[in-house]
């Protein structure tokens, strides 16, 4: 019942056709054609880092990284928060429950 059942592959049905035969080209000698011109590289835009978009790149990345520290440092500020109000719910009920013993 637990052991896992192998599907078994089936038998193909219908027209099966054989593998096609390929029939080896023929090479006639004959003139060798010109090589094609060589195409002209289009010409890319080259980017000059100034002084200027250097100190734009850097201010960029300083305010990228200060956002996902911001980002991470108030997600892990939150879970201990949490933590410890489940921390503080635990002792109180606990509390609770270990007075309501003693009053029996």
């Amino acid at each position: 019942m637990f052991q896992p059942k192998i599907p078994t592959m089936p038998q193909p049905s219908g027209l099966v056709t054989p593998p096609a035969v390929v029939q080896p080209a023929i090479i006639t000698p004959g003139t060798i054609a010109p090589a094609p011109a060589a195409a002209p590289v289009p010409s890319r835009p080259v980017v000059q880092l100034t002084p200027g978009t250097a100190v734009a790149l850097v201010g960029a990345g300083t305010a990228v990284v200060m956002v996902v520290g911001t980002v991470l440092v108030s997600l892990l500020l939150a879970v201990a928060v949490t933590s410890a109000s489940v921390a503080v719910c635990a002792v109180v009920l606990r509390s609770l429950i270990a007075s309501d013993a003693k009053r029996r």
